[in-house]
């Protein structure tokens, strides 16, 4: 039965599929459904989580008909190259990135038994990393640096019911980061500060180190505030994004601002009595 395809940016295929266990009646409709989607789209190659089954299998339309992949794994790879590649998911957007031309592969076959084979020819190696990347939560985004991924979503913009890129996908590279970035640099000099007294410093200069960490308590708990802020705004002019939301906001306060507060009573017993 033909099966609704995944399209960028739903995420429900973002899951680490699940091995394939089991090859009996459940197993062959699952690779029925694949072939018959691939059908209806016109597709050479499908793994099962772009139509909604987490399980780590792919089908892949070759010379002699339609080969079944299941819980596949690379051995070896060698002779890298860049690859241009299109996906149903990504709307085939034209992106290129690095594969291996050669592969040693594992898989099970539609028995269960364990195959291995060589790849040699690069277009199928490539289209076999790619199907590959889908079983363990790994796009053709996740393998660009950061400008090309902005680049990318910029043509994916307006394909499909893609958001605008630069109202409601998530950024690749968050202001927010530097206010921890900096807030991180403030602890690892309270930390070096509790060491001082184990190097014969005199007290003058540890009370110095103590004015210190009394500011630099401050400023880090104000710089968790102003994260605090910027993530919200972020969370609403990104609403796509992920490692935007506020659990994942509050749990990187938290962190700092427990560790400014340890730090920072530990400074007061060690240098400040």
């Amino acid at each position: 039965m033909v099966q609704p395809l995944k399209r960028y940016p739903d995420e429900s295929i973002n899951v680490n599929a699940g091995p394939v266990r089991s090859f009996g009646e459940s197993y062959t409709q699952m690779r029925q459904d694949i072939i018959d989607t691939m059908e209806a789209e016109g597709l050479e190659a499908l793994s099962a989580i772009q139509i909604g089954y987490a399980y780590q299998m792919m089908v892949i339309k070759e010379n002699d008909g339609y080969h079944t992949y299941a819980n596949p794994r690379i051995v070896t790879q060698s002779d890298p190259f860049e690859s241009e590649e299109k996906s149903s998911y990504f709307y085939d957007t034209p992106i290129t990135v690095k594969r291996y031309a050669k592969l040693s592969i594992v898989y099970e076959d539609e028995k269960g038994q364990m195959q291995t084979k060589k790849i040699d020819d690069p277009a199928l190696a490539a289209t076999f990393q790619r199907k590959l990347d889908y079983l363990f939560n790994t796009t053709l985004l996740d393998r660009l640096l950061p400008p090309q991924r902005e680049a990318a979503m910029r043509a994916l913009a307006g394909k499909g019911t893609m958001p605008s890129f630069f109202e409601e996908s998530c950024p690749t590279d968050s202001k927010k980061e530097y206010f921890v970035s900096v807030a991180d640099k403030l602890l690892f000099f309270m930390f070096i500060s509790l060491l001082l007294p184990f190097f014969g410093i005199s007290q003058e200069r540890l009370k110095g180190w103590y004015t210190y960490d009394k500011f630099a308590f401050l400023a880090v708990l104000l710089l968790m505030v102003g994260y605090f802020f910027y993530a919200q705004y972020e969370a609403k002019k990104y609403k796509q994004c992920t490692s935007c939301q506020i659990g994942n906001n509050i749990g990187v306060m938290l962190k700092r601002g427990i560790a400014a507060v340890v730090l920072a009573l530990g400074a007061y017993l060690s240098l400040g009595s």
